[in-house]
């Protein structure tokens, strides 16, 4: 059986830096809190959390003082800065500068044109949505489907600039943008700016590229991560045989049944090493 493991999978630079920032500081044997899973996979923060990385949430952050706490890739709204300063914590700051140039696009926006619309092509509640959102006061609209824009919010009497959370289908933002273009009232104003992230969106094609060439696909992601959902569903959409697996203990015996060639791959938040022990299971067991 041949398997192989996509070399276009596994963390972004994003999360790598964050990882990368977690070690150090908990190397130097002083408690280190995360604001947030690090990563939107259990794997991977069970094997931060037996180095000593506690997870808390932000009720917790209110609560604690003189501590170190560390942001992870997808950033904060500016009210968990504040309420840091207040509390003498020290930050840790491990946003992706993708997102961080986001957040400051956006807030420079918001203040030069504060009744205009500000509209978030996103996940609502998703991590980097919610601090997008914080640099508008919460007045920015998310929008998660093209779907939705019928029945949304939005009014189209008034200026408009849509923006993308950074890890969203580029088809499916192009969309949203020409459903936009033809709605607008004359004389408003309608901008769309290109704020997807290029490492994260060129995946898409290299994953169908990968995904068709086997019989048989696993996609590792952890349940939470938004990323892994799209690249999971574009794996889906070339190959049918593709199963979405969080640890190599979920794969199934029947799976590989008349299977010559296996191809795992997995999110910007997977590490290469457990789609490694996902190859491994299969030698092992299935031989």
């Amino acid at each position: 059986m041949n398997i192989e493991i996509d070399n276009g999978s596994g963390f972004c630079f994003g999360v790598t830096t964050a990882i990368r920032k977690a070690e150090e500081k908990l190397a130097e044997g002083t408690r280190l809190y995360c604001l947030g899973d690090i990563v939107h996979n259990g794997t991977e923060c069970d094997r931060l959390r037996e180095k000593g990385l506690v997870t808390i949430g932000h009720d917790e952050l209110r609560e604690l003082h003189d501590a170190r706490v560390l942001l992870r890739a997808h950033g904060e709204p500016p009210r968990t800065y504040e309420i840091a300063e207040k509390n003498h914590v020290e930050i840790i700051d491990a946003t992706c500068p993708v997102v961080l140039a986001l957040q400051r696009r956006i807030r420079r926006q918001h203040q030069e044109n504060p009744e205009a619309q500000i509209v978030i092509f996103g996940k609502n509640g998703h991590a980097e949505v919610l601090g997008l959102v914080g640099q508008t006061d919460g007045k920015a609209i998310v929008i998660e489907h093209y779907e939705q824009l019928q029945d949304s919010p939005i009014d189209f009497n008034r200026d408009i600039f849509l923006y993308s959370q950074t890890t969203k289908s580029l088809d499916e933002y192009q969309r949203i943008i020409e459903y936009c273009e033809n709605h607008i009232a004359e004389g408003c104003t309608f901008q769309s700016f290109d704020t997807i992230c290029r490492q994260v969106a060129n995946r898409m094609d290299n994953i169908r590229e990968f995904a068709i060439k086997h019989d048989l696909v696993l996609f590792v992601s952890g349940k939470k991560s938004s990323n892994g959902k799209v690249l999971y569903n574009e794996c889906l959409k070339v190959n049918p045989n593709t199963y979405l697996i969080e640890e190599p203990a979920e794969i199934q015996a029947d799976w590989l049944k008349n299977v010559s060639s296996v191809g795992i791959c997995g999110a910007t938040s997977t590490p290469k090493w457990l789609m490694e022990q996902c190859a491994e299971e299969i030698k092992s067991k299935y031989p």
